[in-house]
């Protein structure tokens, strides 16, 4: 099997990577900044179990690059350790040690040499944790009670106060937990918060921003056209997800002029496969009866640009809380909880068991079409299309 390329970011990549999940993007809307998968960018961000680094910088009392290149010219020209460390204004045994320390096969490279002494500096500051065994191991045995990070610091300030050795930020606790490298605290403690992710994500950030349960791009449905809002022409529909137990659903669809019923099999609600799953149905009819899809705000709608490019039909939403605005919608699936009961595992539905049922509801003459059923109208829409 062909192996795929490795995906490299830059740093400054990488910053905006960390500037965009700070402000509560999906790691599926950051990806789509760089044309790549979220796996990519899971990858940079789950390293430090979602906390960003701390910016690194170079001591002031470390050799810059421009030293290094004056060593590198010092030692190509012939010139002593000491007449080099003396143009640099440094010790002959900081200019001694830099070169025995970067010296590959009796040449002295200023790139490599600065790479690599950026490389060594990496020494993270060790976690009180690490130093002090007994305080980690007060905060594993309230974290397995279902002790909060936060309760377990307020907790310690309490019980032990003044005291700096028991004292430790609910902060440290959360990143000793999510950034194993610093073998404070064993990772299956993670099971006993509250949430239980993989990475860290501040609250504020995840629930109070401006974005955050939102539908990006959603056209409203006072942009609806005329026509599809007095029912003058066929074609225009409104959609839902109608629920069941053991989180089953299905999708229910209804076409606001002649009241005619489609269902769809549905096995997750996540918006990839509800979309996929109604773009499949939608190509079964011809575009002229399918003009125009109105939806509620709910997620699994989020990825209504991917469906209007697939089948050229624009989605509209209703505004935020008033899923009343797609009232023909909202009375079928009344309807259709004569077939399907509040408490029903609709997952037990094969989509032949659906369009029969779909079938039976619109073969029921309607009081607003004059005792017509939807299944005459439709097809009279159909026939005038044909």
């Amino acid at each position: 099997m062909k192996q795929r390329p490795r995906i490299y970011y830059t740093e400054s990549q990488k910053a905006l990577m960390w500037e965009r999940w700070r402000q509560g993007d999906s790691l599926q809307q950051i990806a789509q900044l760089f044309d790549r998968g979220h796996s990519s960018v899971q990858g940079v961000l789950a390293a430090s179990g979602g906390i960003q680094p701390a910016p690194r910088c170079r001591s002031r009392l470390a050799l810059t690059l421009a030293e290094r290149e004056e060593i590198s010219r010092g030692l190509v020209a012939g010139c002593s350790i000491r007449s080099i460390a003396t143009r640099l204004r440094r010790a002959p045994s900081t200019v001694s040690r830099e070169i025995n320390r970067n010296d590959d096969q009796g040449r002295y490279r200023a790139n490599l040499a600065d790479q690599a002494a950026w490389e060594r500096a990496r020494r993270p500051k060790t976690c009180r944790l690490v130093e002090n065994r007994t305080l980690a191991h007060v905060v594993t045995s309230k974290l397995q009670l279902q002790w909060s990070p936060e309760q377990i610091a307020g907790w310690l300030k309490r019980v032990y106060p003044g005291n700096e050795d028991y004292q430790v930020s609910h902060e440290t606790i959360y990143r000793s937990l999510f950034i194993q490298a610093r073998g404070a605290l064993k990772k299956e403690l993670l099971e006993h918060l509250r949430r239980t992710r993989a990475m860290r994500r501040l609250r504020h950030h995840t629930q109070k921003t401006d974005n955050h349960g939102k539908i990006l791009d959603a056209v409203s449905i006072s942009e609806r056209p005329a026509t599809a809002e007095d029912r003058a022409v066929p074609g225009h529909w409104e959609g839902d997800l109608l629920c069941g137990s053991g989180n089953s659903q299905i999708a229910t669809l209804v076409e606001r002029q002649s009241r005619y019923v489609m269902l769809v099999k549905v096995v997750r609600k996540d918006t990839e496969t509800v979309v996929k799953a109604l773009i499949k149905h939608a190509r079964k009819l011809p575009h002229e009866l399918y003009q125009s899809l109105t939806w509620d705000r709910g997620k699994e709608m989020a990825d209504h640009k991917h469906f209007t490019v697939a089948t050229t039909i624009q989605v509209y939403f209703c505004d935020p809380r008033n899923p009343w605005q797609r009232g023909t919608n909202e009375n079928t699936n009344g309807l259709l909880r004569q077939y399907f009961p509040k408490g029903t595992d609709l997952s037990g539905y094969s989509q032949a068991k659906l369009n029969a049922v779909a079938r039976r509801l619109n073969e029921r003459p309607r009081k607003t079409l004059n005792y017509q059923t939807p299944a005459e109208r439709f097809h009279r829409a159909v026939a005038s299309n044909g």
